[in-house]
């Protein structure tokens, strides 16, 4: 079985390529922009069969040169939701994944690509339908048209498709290989390196009607994510948009107090509750920052109607489970590099 992961070198990316690994499959093509060289980390200990710098690949792989590839998993894009430069995140993030979605229909591979709950924005409804779909930002735009897109082609719920279309919907995650994403990185991975230096961590204060700390988000692990990428793997028939996220919404509050509570058990302190914390001085509330305003999804949580539908039963972990995890495997990380 021939693979291609775009993005390879990227967070979800490279833990795809790992979990493929784990099933005994090598024959990966990894297709990625290694102009941030450091990225290379995420792929040195892990076995692939070729890599191919991601301006040489879409073009190649349109004309066939890659022989049969049974799966694209489409993770290359722009990610950064800040960013404004709406011409580039489309050329990006939109026209090229036409393109790539034509090639695979052309040449019988299946395509399973990474949406994002960003579609959702300004909604306060979570579910794979166009009547929630409201993005804040360029970002969740050129993810929504993409899917859009992908609807007028093969029917609203991708049931005209020739070979298997599966978009996944990730909301807020988090886990290993995502260090080189800069103010990117998820709050669980920034709080660790802020707690390690200054012994104490840093959440938005009160902003959307939520107190300190108190806006919610569907945090989901990176083991889950590639968990279910893989159970499509296994279900060529499933085809269509799927939220990805746990459908469990938890406040930052929790991620702050499973980030500071697993690193003092590393320490042998004893656990604190928020309270705790907050009086100790160990979390930080700070100002929201004015360039967010208006732009920020101060709530998220995933329906999981249509992959629970679809056949998917995996159960996700929590934050609390999830996090400290985490935690212990940037702990190691640090220890050994």
């Amino acid at each position: 079985m021939k693979i291609v992961v775009t993005g390879a070198a990227g967070f979800i990316g490279s833990n795809l390529v790992k979990g493929l690994n784990a099933r005994g499959i090598d024959n990966i093509i990894a297709v990625d922009d290694l102009t941030q060289g450091d990225k290379f980390r995420n792929l040195a200990d892990l076995n692939i069969a070729d890599y191919i710098d991601a301006g040489d690949f879409y073009d190649r792989f349109a004309n066939g040169a890659f022989g049969h590839v049974e799966a694209v998993f489409h993770e290359g894009a722009c990610s950064d939701t800040m960013e404004l430069d709406g011409k580039y995140m489309m050329a990006n993030n939109y026209t090229l994944s036409c393109d790539l979605f034509r090639a695979c229909q052309t040449h019988n591979t299946r395509l399973l690509y990474a949406s994002s709950a960003a579609t959702y924005g300004g909604s306060d409804t979570f579910s794979e339908s166009p009547e929630f779909e409201k993005p804040l930002n360029v970002y969740g735009y050129s993810k929504l048209l993409f899917d859009q897109q992908l609807r007028r082609e093969l029917g609203a719920r991708f049931e005209n498709a020739t070979t298997q279309v599966a978009g996944f919907r990730y909301f807020n995650v988090y886990g290993p290989r995502e260090q080189h994403k800069g103010r990117m990185a998820s709050v669980a991975f920034h709080q660790f390196s802020q707690f390690q230096a200054e012994g104490k961590v840093k959440l938005f204060g009160d902003y959307g009607g939520y107190g300190a700390g108190g806006q919610m988000r569907d945090f989901v692990f990176i083991d889950d994510v590639v968990a279910v990428n893989l159970w499509f793997l296994d279900h060529p028939e499933k085809s269509g948009i799927f939220n990805l996220g746990t459908g469990r919404a938890q406040p930052f509050n929790d991620v702050a107090v499973a980030v500071v509570n697993t690193l003092r058990n590393a320490q042998n302190a004893a656990p604190l509750s928020l309270e705790e914390m907050v009086r100790g001085g160990m979390i930080d509330y700070i100002s929201f920052p004015d360039a967010l305003v208006g732009k920020y999804q101060s709530y998220t949580q995933a329906d999981l109607s249509a992959l629970r539908s679809a056949g998917c039963k995996h159960e996700f972990a929590d934050v609390q489970s999830g996090v400290s995890a985490y935690m212990q495997w940037l702990s190691n990380a640090k220890t050994q590099g």
